[in-house]
């Protein structure tokens, strides 16, 4: 397995991590029963909207915060070509970023700024139908919340230093996933999410000090230089058996 692999599976265990994160797993209640009462709008009137239809308005949902991911990552690895001559320097200075990203996950210490939440507060008119849902996915992933931030930042800085756009892409297109997948779980299903949240609302707390401990390591890598080792051997293992 190639550090390409390595990143694209931590890109996607990130993305499933942010959605278990109290500041998302809490509001995904919110964001399904919104979506709805969007279904319900496009239905008969009077009727309970269709699963399927349901599910449907989430899919525009998870497309739209997909784009905003994605186009972040490809912006990411421009900018990190654009450096690619500083990339040992940009390798270090994102160790650090991510180790203190996990720090304040894990609760070491508390950055104010990762804890600012700039969601757009008002929802898109219901009438837009699909792309009322759509734009709701692009509202929550252009607003910084406190435990998206750090995990969604982490890829960011590993886009940055893959310097490939192409290399962004895939990262953000696997953490949109992580965090999709879920989501259109949930729209299948609120009741189960509900359940869930009341059951196991205060182990959330744990799944983010996990991730926290996750980030820090990946931060040492980076800084360490393990990323481009593995890169490396991989290369001469590739080449040594003809792959």
């Amino acid at each position: 397995m190639d550090i390409s692999q390595i990143t694209v599976w931590l890109a996607l265990l990130a993305g499933l991590a942010s959605f278990l994160s109290p500041c998302v797993f809490s509001l995904v209640p919110a964001y399904v029963g919104y979506l709805g009462g969007i279904a319900a709008g496009s239905d008969n009137p009077g009727e309970r909207p269709s699963r399927w239809l349901t599910f449907s308005h989430g899919f525009a949902f998870v497309l739209g915060f997909s784009v905003v991911f994605v186009l972040l990552g490809v912006a990411a690895s421009f900018a990190g070509g654009l450096l690619y001559d500083l990339r040992f320097w940009l390798a270090k200075i994102g160790g650090v970023v991510v180790i203190i990203f996990g720090l304040h996950m894990i609760g070491v210490f508390h950055i104010p700024f990762l804890a600012y939440d700039t969601r757009v507060q008002k929802a898109p008119d219901p009438k837009l139908g699909y792309l009322s849902s759509a734009l709701m996915g692009v509202f929550f992933s252009a607003g910084w919340s406190p435990c998206v931030g750090p995990v969604l930042g982490a890829i960011l800085t590993l886009a940055i230093n893959g310097g490939s756009i192409s290399q962004g892409a895939t990262l953000l297109t696997f953490y949109s996933a992580g965090l999709a997948i879920p989501f259109l779980l949930a729209a299948l299903g609120i009741g189960w999410v509900t359940t869930i949240l009341r059951k196991y609302n205060k182990t959330m707390r744990y799944v983010e000090v996990v991730m926290g401990v996750v980030l820090v390591i990946i931060g040492v890598m980076l800084f360490a230089g393990t990323f481009e080792l593995i890169a490396q051997r991989g290369q001469f293992f590739f080449y040594d058996f003809g792959l």
